[in-house]
């Protein structure tokens, strides 16, 4: 038998290229060959699909072949199913009811991390999230009753809530001095003071049948003009004050645009367009700061771009740069848009605001 030597070079050139094949950024193996636009030529371009991230290895790269070698083969951790969604600079936050925490991206570091606290901090139901300017995490959790406050370490800070058992917390919004949190058990949006989590005032005061009655509040947005809240129980959006007096509404029960059958997240961009996600049409819908509905993105799922069971949905105009490589050449991107899916196989997808070059 001849055994042949191998020339040290080309040895740690082969190491070199296995170690190599294993880098990914963001996972283009998410990508699809088929540009995924909304709305649909001839009109105008203003939403692409970018990319979905589901498991570790759609963020932090496969595993290589020479570390599987090393090591076995790593089990990727997965989102399992999802439903609020916040970003704050690098960090995505995702609340997670099937995995009793949150999942926690750090696009800088291409790092996908599980948040599960113990103890006084433990949660049950994690709904929604909300993280201020301190870094401070605020966690909805429905089976709680309760708003769970973490500190920017991570560690238990406090909680908060109403002692009524009607009381039924599925979202929570921090804005200046105040945090708003929408409970739909007994159809009320509670503002309390972000220092001393003291009850400021709740809304609103209406009888059924009123335009601004809640049947069941689910999610909320907030801006320095007008709190947004998506009711579930009366599919519509309705609009408030800071002071919570009724402004008005957009939807109402219906299967055409502009009209809504399952509304839960909402978010507002620059321009004043309100995002509505809809998780019986499987899309999100935009409107004007009229009510006038502008177009949609989405739809029942069969290929990436699709919805699955949307639940909820953010903007954020920071972090462009980790999403550019999948932006087609023919567009500049302005803002991201973070859909959570409760199943399929796209459990965060990621669009693209975009202007044509």
């Amino acid at each position: 038998m001849i055994i042949k030597r191998i020339h040290p070079v080309a040895f740690i050139t082969f190491i070199i290229l296995i170690v190599c094949s294993c880098t990914s950024d963001l996972s283009k193996s998410t990508l699809t060959d088929d540009l995924v636009i909304y709305p649909p030529p001839p009109d105008t371009t203003r939403i692409q699909y970018l990319t979905s991230i589901s498991v570790s290895s759609d963020i932090n790269g496969k595993q290589s072949a020479f570390n599987r070698f090393l090591y076995g083969e790593e089990v990727p951790k997965s989102i399992i199913k999802p439903y609020g969604v916040t970003v704050s600079d690098s960090m995505v936050y995702i609340c997670d009811t099937g995995l009793g925490g949150l999942v926690l991206l750090d696009l800088s570091k291409k790092s996908f991390d599980y948040f599960i606290p113990k103890g006084r901090g433990q949660l049950q139901l994690p709904l929604n999230c909300s993280v201020d300017d301190n870094g401070f995490l605020y966690v909805a959790d429905g089976n709680r009753r309760q708003v769970v406050v973490f500190n920017k370490e991570g560690k238990y800070f406090s909680e908060f809530g109403e002692s009524d058992e009607t009381y039924k917390p599925t979202d929570v919004v921090v804005r200046g001095d105040s945090i708003y949190v929408a409970s739909i058990k007994d159809q009320k949006i509670y503002v309390y003071d972000k220092e001393t989590y003291s009850l400021l005032f709740k809304f609103p005061e209406m009888e059924p049948g009123d335009d601004g009655y809640l049947y069941q509040p689910t999610n909320l947005f907030v801006n320095s003009s007008f709190i947004f809240v998506s009711d579930l129980g009366d599919n519509r959006v309705k609009k408030f004050s800071p002071e919570g007096d009724f402004r008005s509404f957009v939807g109402g029960q219906g299967y055409y645009a502009g009209q809504l059958m399952r509304p839960k997240g909402v978010t507002v961009d620059e321009r004043s367009n309100l995002y509505v996600v809809d998780a019986a049409f499987e899309n999100v819908q935009i409107f004007n700061n009229e009510g006038k509905v502008l177009m949609f993105f989405g739809g029942p799922y069969s290929s990436h771009g699709d919805m699955w069971l949307p639940a909820d949905i953010t903007i954020s105009y920071t972090g462009l740069e980790y999403f550019n490589e999948y932006v087609d050449d023919s567009f500049m991107l302005k803002y991201l848009i973070f859909v959570t899916n409760q199943y399929g196989p796209d459990k965060l997808s990621v669009y693209g605001f975009v202007e044509t070059r």
